[in-house]
């Protein structure tokens, strides 16, 4: 995977009234290029909108009932001028499913959306992977908008154009690969982001050091505290940082072909976590944080790394708040089943991402599959 280049992080245009306190990131993918925002105060911002969005046309604002009371007025005093609908969903991982998602539908053709409109993801992951699949799919493919409002989606799930709902036997195991116009995240919105939602994040963003970044990994040591204290400035650095190492890799792999799949470190055991513990039990970034644990302890197992670096890493983990071990009520046979059920398994083999040291991740189906169901059982 290539590492992070300063070129993809440039500062915005001097002709916006916002200046230099936005800067803009593009993921480079050919026609399907886009621009990704990163600022204070975006979301009101109708100028940033304008450039992507007809002045006219029809939009579906898809949130949730607890970002809507805080940003929904907000956005659509932005996209003023404009049909605006709103399409608002409960909130949680367990309502991330086919039957919530066939309620966008509904509302799109209630009011008898053309083709030409937007759809504008406004919340986390749920509600951006959710609007994301309804775009692909409505009249075979509109145009979407992520306007993230979590740490997690902000650095992860908002950049890449991964879609989709979960299914009882499998998380997000039904969706698309589909890119937005243009993702819009305002750092002012993690001002009321709760603690435990905050800390979800920083597990995708701890993730971003372990895969291919040392020095991101190095920096996130000496300022975990000014992270987990809402530090503005840390914050922001951390956004910017992950999606740069995040849009570097979507450009060489946007469909999951190869070094893609090392976005997923943690997440083959996570979502095991989470299947098997029901959906909204553990956050997402809950799972993934002891599934990266998990994963640095096997890859120990295996002789691939030092048991100082699973220190650091577990360490690290720990300081953001996270859960470091899997739940106790999960076995390792049902582990191994759920695992079987990864977008991953190729041929029959289960493929985890594991490392070779910090900054050092592969995807890989050569190892020990008994080391495997040990750990797993200790």
């Amino acid at each position: 995977m290539p590492a992070p280049a300063g070129g993809y992080l440039a500062e915005a245009s001097e002709g916006h009234r916002l200046g230099a306190g936005m800067k803009q990131l593009s993921v480079d993918l050919g026609e399907r290029s886009y621009p990704i925002y990163i600022g204070g105060d975006l979301i009101g911002d109708a100028e940033l909108f304008d450039r992507h969005i007809r002045p006219r046309g029809q939009v579906l604002v898809v949130t949730n009932e607890t970002v809507a009371p805080l940003y929904l007025e907000k956005l659509q005093q932005a996209l003023g001028g404009r049909e605006v609908h709103a399409a608002i969903l409960p909130d949680g991982e367990e309502y991330k499913n086919l039957a919530v998602w066939g309620g966008i539908f509904d509302k799109l053709l209630e009011n008898r959306f053309s083709r030409q409109c937007t759809i504008v993801a406004l919340g986390g992951g749920v509600v951006g992977d959710m609007a994301g699949f309804a775009a692909a799919s409505y009249q075979r493919g509109v145009n979407y908008i992520q306007v993230p409002t979590t740490l997690l989606s902000q650095v992860d799930s908002s950049v890449g154009g991964k879609t989709g709902v979960n299914h009882p036997l499998g998380k997000n195991m039904i969706g698309a690969f589909y890119q937005p116009q243009c993702v819009v995240a305002d750092i002012a919105s993690l001002d009321t982001l709760d603690d435990r939602q905050l800390s979800a994040g920083l597990a995708e963003v701890i993730k971003y050091g372990l895969i291919s970044d040392p020095e991101f990994f190095d920096w996130l040591e000496n300022n975990m505290d000014e992270l987990v204290g809402r530090d503005a400035g840390a914050l922001a650095f951390a956004v910017r940082r992950s999606c740069v190492d995040k849009a570097a890799v979507v450009a060489e792999d946007e469909k999951e072909k190869g070094a893609r799949a090392l976005l997923n470190l943690g997440h083959t055991f996570g979502h095991a976590i989470e299947t098997g513990m029901g959906y909204g039990e553990w956050l997402h970034g809950e799972a993934v944080a002891a599934g990266m644990c998990m994963a640095a302890e096997f890859s120990f197992r295996l002789g691939w790394i030092s048991r100082e670096q699973v220190r650091r890493i577990v360490k690290l983990i720990q300081r953001a708040g996270l859960p470091t071990r899997q739940p106790d009520t999960i076995s390792a046979e049902r582990f191994l089943e759920l695992m079987a059920v990864d977008k991953k398994v190729m041929d029959g083999k289960l493929r985890l991402v594991l490392m070779k040291g910090i900054g050092q991740s592969l995807v890989t189906d050569d190892f020990d599959h008994d080391k495997l169901r040990v750990m797993l059982s200790t």
